[in-house]
């Protein structure tokens, strides 16, 4: 039973934390591993989970799991952020978790918040506690652990990729917390408009913790009418969440942002931009648009212009750094510079035919001359260097299987003109 202080401390914290699941049963989403007979919810139920990593975008439930997961083991449970603890808390929680583990028997599972931020020697400090099972790590981030980790603690987890949540589970989560008379909104009279709701779920884009801090802003400024009802209305959901509604309704949304690509694609900046304009007066997040140009930059543009790339990518990196409204004017100079380059989907052709030739033809003898030298064997020599010959040599790298295949055909278009030359030059010497 909760004591009074524990009531109080709990009643103060911020509806997102109040409303957190706190079993299998009440948690929204992640069902592809989360779901009825996934290997991780009969781990957990079974008290066998062995070192994890939950990674994805935020507020989509990773921290709430871990939680469960302290609910519902016979384990003792430490949490940590990578963000405020060194070195010395790690070794802390391991000597406890040795001490707990051979004079209790109870393992130990550490919750590491944030887990990309720690180094090497922060992440090798905890290495054989997980080898030697005293501890059990569970990892929380943001981050592809992959590219974010060291390999030496990520070769030692299973991990898991969570997704944003889907607009059932946001419908559900908020509904949940205005009905909630223990935890949530329940005890008050609160009027939410279908409108707000859905711009609520919108504007928070999956994360479930911005939704419920938007929805707690919003009643706690909002006086109750003559009837004693809290009305939040669409103008305060906007303000409380910091986004403007889009004015258009969801289809007409998608249809601007196919209108804005299709502008990219057949070259008419004056077009381009102001899909890209309207799209942010109606509230759509910069970067969205920006990781579009990015991609059309690679997609329709391509070799014809290798110069899209690094424009597209540089105004992604300034307008993360400088943001609204100066950053604006990159992501036009992009735009345009996207817009008016040559145009070649080669690069796209070039990889779907790649693919296709990877999944039909299963020919992985790498050609001897080809292999690596330096670990144990012998191979037959032959390699030549291509330096050796002025830079090229006519020399077979594909399997034997695929030596005829030809993936790339540069366009006559832009820079591709030279490197149809260049391929031309080639075979001649061949």
């Amino acid at each position: 039973m909760e004591s009074l202080f524990e009531m109080g401390d709990r009643a103060n914290k911020p509806l997102a934390e109040r409303m957190r699941p706190t079993s299998l049963d009440d948690f929204y989403g992640q069902s592809h591993i989360v779901g009825e007979g996934t290997l991780l919810r009969r781990a957990i139920k079974t008290d066998t989970l062995g070192s994890c990593i939950f990674y994805g975008p935020p507020g989509c439930g990773k921290t709430t799991l871990a939680n469960i997961i302290a609910n519902t083991t016979g384990g003792a449970f430490v949490k940590l952020n990578a963000v405020t603890s060194g070195v010395a808390d790690a070794k802390r929680v391991i000597d406890e978790a040795k001490r707990r583990k051979l004079t209790e028997g109870i393992k130990t599972y550490l919750l590491l918040d944030e887990c990309h931020r720690w180094n090497k020697a922060q992440s090798d400090c905890v290495l054989s506690a997980i080898e030697e099972g005293y501890i059990i790590f569970i990892g929380s981030t943001t981050e592809n652990p992959f590219i974010a980790m060291t390999k030496a603690i990520v070769s030692r987890c299973r991990i898991f990729e969570f997704r944003k949540l889907e607009k059932s589970d946001m419908q559900d989560a908020i509904c949940h917390a205005l009905t909630d008379k223990t935890n949530g909104l329940g005890r008050y009279k609160v009027k939410l408009d279908k409108d707000a709701l859905d711009h609520l779920i919108w504007a928070s884009d999956g994360d479930v913790r911005t939704a419920l801090n938007a929805l707690e802003l919003a009643f706690l400024t909002t006086e109750a009418g003559s009837d004693g009802v809290v009305h939040i209305d669409l103008k305060t959901a906007e303000q409380s969440i910091q986004k403007k509604s889009l004015g258009v309704d969801e289809n007409m949304y998608y249809d601007m942002l196919s209108a804005f690509c299709k502008s990219l694609r057949g070259s008419d900046s004056d077009a381009a931009l102001y899909w890209s304009e309207r799209l942010l007066a109606a509230g759509c997040d910069p970067m969205l648009i920006l990781r579009r140009l990015v991609v059309h930059a690679s997609e329709d543009v391509g070799m014809a212009d290798p110069q899209a790339l690094v424009v597209a990518t540089s105004a992604m990196y300034a307008f993360e750094h400088i943001g609204m409204p100066e950053g604006k004017i990159p992501l036009c100079n992009a735009i345009i510079y996207v817009c008016e380059a040559s145009k070649s989907n080669s690069v796209v052709t070039a990889m779907e035919k790649a693919a296709r030739a990877v999944e039909k033809v299963k020919d992985d003898n790498v050609p001897p001359y080809l292999r690596d030298s330096h670990y144990a064997g012998v191979h037959a020599g032959g390699y030549k260097y291509p330096h050796d010959y002025g830079g090229w040599v006519e020399q077979q790298y594909l399997p034997d299987k695929l030596k005829d295949e030809e993936f790339y055909t540069p366009s006559s278009n832009g820079s591709e003109k030279l490197l149809v030359r260049a391929k031309k030059i080639k075979r001649n010497k061949g």
